[in-house]
């Protein structure tokens, strides 16, 4: 499944153009996030990807879930985002 990472800096925009993409390709993707700042903008770009895609036919579903992952040698927590179709 296709990760993509979110950051506070992320323009949603961009990463919801990014996620429908994805979404077409391959069905469904995950997006990471750490952090407050990120996981608000990952939850923007959900919502503007979900706009692109309604006019396709697909209604997108989201659904959280912690995970560790490493970033410069330390393991921290973040909130990962399963996002597909709605059948």
């Amino acid at each position: 499944m296709e990760v993509l990472k979110v950051s506070s800096k992320s323009n949603p925009n961009k990463v919801a153009g990014a996620l429908a993409g994805v979404i077409r390709e391959k069905g469904k993707a995950e997006i990471q996030a750490i952090g407050a700042g990120a996981v608000n903008q990952a939850i923007k770009a959900v919502a503007i990807a979900r706009g692109y895609l309604a006019p396709s036919g697909f209604d997108l579903v989201c659904v959280p879930a912690f995970t560790d992952v490493t970033v410069e040698n330390e393991t921290r927590t973040a909130l990962k985002f399963i996002v597909f179709p709605r059948e």
